[in-house]
Parts: structure tokens; C-alpha cells; sequence
């Protein structure tokens, strides 16, 4: 067996093992992102993981995990479409946006970012994956509230928001809510020690439109990693002074 195909077949049995089997094109696609974004790192500062193996379990497979079965049956209860409109806010590599519009390419990607490099590698990427539904859009979390379009304008508009940012789930949902239209979810992907967190971010939630709807732990294939992702239903629209500027929600988060 070759090399190649030892990491394809890796890459599909650990996508199987979350109940997310792979066609010959999606295989080739994450292969194809791996070589891109382990090439790019080389000069420029996207991950610290860069084995194979790691990559696959650590950032594929954890960023994909909210559209496998246990995650989308609780999204279509909440009554997320089972091809949604989604925004990764804070995407940097691309993750877990890029993972997501591989998996279901029906769905309606924007990839948001703040650094003008990383949107320009997850453009080419994109091109290179021959991705559609994806688009990479240069702008901050606060400003992107303000943008528009093919899916209309930014605020309020997407079935899915979601972010792997290591910021507090409070800031975070400053910053991803004013996205998500009334019916919608923010899905928070976070570690499982963060009861605290979330219990501190209860406030700024209900504040913002929000209810916690569901917290879901699940374990990583291969390494057994716990995880965590919070879902955060929209049940109302968000005031108009959220976002505010730059720095606020850090330097003074909504309690």
C-alpha cells in the first residue's frame, strides 16, 4: 500500500468512525487541503499541528463533527435546515468552516476573517477544491455585521454561526449572535471544561437574543479527545448597539 492510500484510508475510517462517510471527491479534497495548508505553513503561521494523522483527528474531524448524525438531528429539531446557510467567524485556517462545506457541500459557506493572508489562502484553497458553496470574506466580527452578500445581508441571516476561537463563550456570542437570524444557531465549539464559562456567558447570552439549547460532549475518533460543542438557539433579534467596537466586548464583556 502507498503512502497515498494509507492516508486516504485513515482519513476515511476516521470520518466513518463519526458516522460521516467520504466520496472519492470529499477524500480528495481534505488530501488536498492537508498538502495545501501544510505547505502554506511553512512560511506562514496557520497551525501548530502539522502531522498527518493529527491534522485529520484534530482539525478535520473536530470541526466536522457538527454535521455528523448526533449534531444534525438536534440542528433539525432546532429547526436548522439540513443545508444550511453558515458563517465561521474567526475561521483563521479555515476551521471548522472549510471541514463543513467539504462534508455538505449544499450548504452555504462564508468563511470571516480579520487577517487579509489567511482569507487570501482560504480563496485559493477554495479555487483549488473547486468549492462553490464557499466564500472567504476579509473583515473584522464586529464589521462583518455590515456586510452583504449572495446569501443578502450579514445580520441576521444565517441558520449557522460558528466558531472555534479560544475567546470566552460571553465575547464570543457578542460577536457571532448578530449573525444568526431569530430561529437560528450559534454553535460554539469548546472544550468540556467549561462549565464555568458557560454559566458566566448565560447573561450576555439572554442579552443578545440567546438561549443555550442544548450542550453536547462528544469524543474525537482515534485519541479519544473530549470535546464540546455549546449550541445557542436565537430566539430573538439582537439589539443594534451588538457588536460594538472593536475591544469593547474583551475589555468589558456583557455579564
Amino acid at each position: 500500500m502507498t503512502i497515498e492510500e494509507t492516508k486516504q484510508n485513515f482519513l476515511e475510517e476516521v470520518f466513518q468512525s463519526l458516522g460521516i462517510p467520504l466520496s472519492g471527491q470529499k477524500t480528495g479534497a481534505f488530501l488536498r487541503y492537508f498538502e495545501l495548508l501544510t505547505e502554506k505553513n511553512r512560511v506562514m503561521n496557520l497551525t501548530a499541528i502539522t502531522e498527518f494523522d493529527a491534522i485529520v483527528v484534530k482539525h478535520f474531524a473536530d470541526s466536522a463533527a457538527l454535521f455528523s448524525p448526533l449534531f444534525t438531528e438536534k440542528l433539525l429539531v432546532l429547526g436548522i435546515p439540513q443545508n444550511p446557510t453558515l458563517i465561521d467567524v474567526g475561521t483563521g485556517a479555515g476551521f471548522p468552516g472549510l471541514p463543513l462545506a467539504i462534508v455538505n457541500p449544499e450548504a452555504k459557506v462564508i468563511l470571516l476573517d480579520a487577517l487579509r493572508k489567511r482569507i487570501d489562502f482560504l480563496s485559493e484553497v477554495t479555487a483549488a477544491l473547486g468549492l462553490r458553496n464557499t466564500e472567504a470574506v476579509h473583515a473584522r466580527a464586529e464589521d462583518g455585521v455590515k456586510l452583504a452578500s449572495s446569501v443578502g445581508s450579514f445580520r441576521e441571516s444565517f441558520d449557522l454561526a460558528v466558531s472555534r476561537a479560544v475567546s470566552e463563550l460571553s465575547i464570543l456570542s457578542e460577536y457571532c449572535l448578530p449573525y444568526v437570524r431569530v430561529g437560528g444557531v450559534f454553535a460554539a465549539y469548546k472544550s468540556t471544561d467549561t462549565d464555568e464559562e458557560i454559566r458566566r456567558a448565560e447573561k450576555a447570552i439572554e442579552i443578545l437574543g440567546g438561549e443555550i439549547a442544548e450542550t453536547l460532549d462528544f469524543a474525537l475518533p482515534v485519541t479519544k479527545d473530549p470535546r464540546r460543542i455549546v449550541l445557542i438557539r436565537k430566539v430573538r433579534e439582537t439589539p443594534e448597539k451588538y457588536p460594538r467596537k472593536a475591544g469593547k466586548p474583551e475589555k468589558k464583556p456583557l455579564s
